[in-house]
């Protein structure tokens, strides 16, 4: 048997010639009654699912709109101290979450003893909460460089719903269910382990590693409307899409080991070119 890590960091064993992790027994650390389990789960999803769709329609319409329409009050100086600290704030509160100290911060973030099983649906709650903060507390520069219109416009707005697009196909080949956040409430709701998928390498995965950095680099330098705002953005977002992957891969191989290093060698990081030697 060959012993390997959930993303949750949960010990599972799988035979030697399988590369799919399989879950342990369920985790029955908790002490909620069938009820108060079946509330709470149902609770974590709706509430988890809420801010994630809040926090993606505020980054959707506020880069669609050049980041024009936040609600921060501030002007001058202070409007781009706030604002360097709101846009700081998602990609390391992002990363330090997916981080050993991090994942044991988010399996304590649940009541009643199911911080583990509730861990990816948490995950996502705080990242839309994030986004939210970033896109609803900006405080635009209230500076246009350049607004699409006509034809610009139609190309434009085709070329971001295609960007966005992507962005859910890339999440959908990725587990959906993990990305979306419903993993762990369903698991609760059922009383088992957290059942994760097996590492991605179909779908948009055959071309590149790490397609939804790739795809969510496009929706940043897709938008119809240009600001030294929206510009801050794009830069920000696009440094932590490049070198976000490395603390990715790194914990891919910890958890896949040799699958991971095959994989690695045939398939490119970022774009689908050059493609390795392999």
């Amino acid at each position: 048997m060959l012993k390997t890590r959930s993303y949750s960091g949960r010990i599972m064993t799988a035979p030697s010639t399988s590369t799919v992790p399989r879950p342990a027994d369920p985790d029955r650390g908790h002490r909620l009654s069938p009820p108060r389990r079946i509330a709470l789960a149902l609770a974590w999803g709706v509430l988890g699912h809420g801010v994630f769709a809040a926090g993606v329609g505020a980054m959707v319409i506020g880069m669609g709109f050049g980041m024009t329409l936040g609600q921060g009050p501030l002007a001058g100086g202070w409007a781009w101290a706030v604002n360097l600290l709101l846009l700081v704030q998602f990609p390391v509160g992002h990363s330090l979450l997916l981080s050993r100290p991090g994942q044991r911060a988010l399996a304590r973030l649940a009541p009643g003893g199911t911080g583990k099983t509730l861990a990816t649906t948490t995950y996502v709650m705080i990242a839309g909460a994030q986004l939210l903060l970033l896109f609803a507390l900006w405080s635009p520069s209230g500076t246009v460089w350049w607004r699409a219109e006509g034809p610009w416009l139609v190309a434009m707005l085709t070329a971001y719903g295609v960007a966005w697009a992507l962005l859910g196909k890339a999440m959908l080949d990725a587990g959906l269910s993990v990305q979306a956040g419903w993993l762990g409430w369903v698991a609760l709701l059922r009383d088992r382990a957290p059942r994760f998928p097996p590492m991605p390498t179909g779908g948009l995965f055959r071309l590149v590693r790490q397609p939804i950095y790739g795809a969510f680099t496009l929706t940043l330098w897709t938008v119809p409307v240009w600001t030294p705002d929206q510009l801050a953005v794009a830069l920000g977002f696009t440094l932590y899409c490049l070198v976000g992957p490395l603390f990715k891969e790194r914990r891919y191989r910890r958890l896949f080991g040799p699958t991971f290093e095959r994989y690695r060698a045939r398939t490119p990081y970022w774009l689908p070119w050059p493609r390795p030697k392999g």
